[in-house]
């Protein structure tokens, strides 16, 4: 149990000494360097209370996992492409085969836009967690200015 209190407490300090360093604050009243490190420690778990992120436990929190075979567009692809084929094909005078050309085709173009939706809602994830770290960096930068702090 100790060196998980230990791993929970190394992360913390890891977490907070990096966002820390996202931040240039200068003691612009003559501060301790004690001083600022109780002030900023006390300024980031006053902006986790009052923001309700906690950067260690967004940290932790792996990203979404999204399924490798995407939200039906291969499927949806595969129904379009047969009927287009289907059309062409009995134009042509074969139906059957381009139904199955036109499925093929079409799985391919779904599979496609099944890799393109994972990540722009991967980017959309990432985008959050950036917005939330961001805010409750800023609500560190506003407890320090309070307390003397030139916040850069």
């Amino acid at each position: 149990m100790t060196s998980f209190f230990r791993a929970i407490t190394g992360a913390t300090a890891l977490v907070f000494s990096l966002t820390a360093a996202a931040q240039i604050i200068y003691p612009a009243q003559g501060q301790s360097p004690e001083l600022q490190q109780r002030d900023q420690s006390e300024c980031q778990v006053w902006a986790t209370q009052n923001t309700g992120i906690d950067p260690v436990v967004l940290a932790q929190t792996p990203p979404a996992q999204y399924s490798s075979t995407g939200g039906g567009e291969r499927v949806k692809g595969a129904g379009m492409g047969a009927l287009g084929g289907l059309a062409i094909g009995a134009i042509a005078g074969n139906g059957g085969k381009g139904a199955a050309i036109g499925a093929v085709t079409g799985t391919m173009i779904g599979g496609r836009q099944a890799r393109q939706n994972k990540a722009a809602s991967q980017q959309y994830d990432q985008a959050q967690r950036q917005q939330m770290m961001d805010t409750w960096s800023r609500a560190v930068g506003v407890c320090m200015t309070g307390r003397g702090y030139t916040v850069g």
